[in-house]
């Protein structure tokens, strides 16, 4: 202790040397914070744009997985195909906006 307190005469580091390993402690409590957030939100970071995606029930079709096998087993042709992706694409998107903007529709 005689070393620490007398930094002034060239014996020592003084104070300061009791300041690394809080900065140290700080360093490391910053990172594990960091990757537990990360990982918490699947890799997008700890305030990137994540939306949790919709969980189907077990053996439960998705919309577009349903017009999927319908379109290839014949019966519907392309152009209703087409046309009701679109339609369901354009509804995801606009309940999107509308969750990203406070309110569930």
């Amino acid at each position: 202790m005689q070393t620490l307190a007398q930094w002034h005469n060239g014996g020592g580091p003084g104070p300061w040397i009791l300041f690394f390993p809080l900065v140290w402690a700080a360093v490391i409590a910053g990172g594990i914070v960091l990757l537990r957030r990360t990982v918490r939100r699947g890799g997008r970071g700890p305030r990137g744009p994540w939306q949790p995606q919709p969980r189907m029930a077990e053996g439960t079709e998705s919309p577009l997985d349903m017009l999927d096998r319908r379109f290839a087993q014949g019966e519907m042709d392309e152009d209703e195909y087409w046309r009701r992706v679109s339609v369901l694409n354009e509804s995801t998107r606009e309940r999107r906006r509308g969750e990203s903007k406070g309110g569930k529709r």
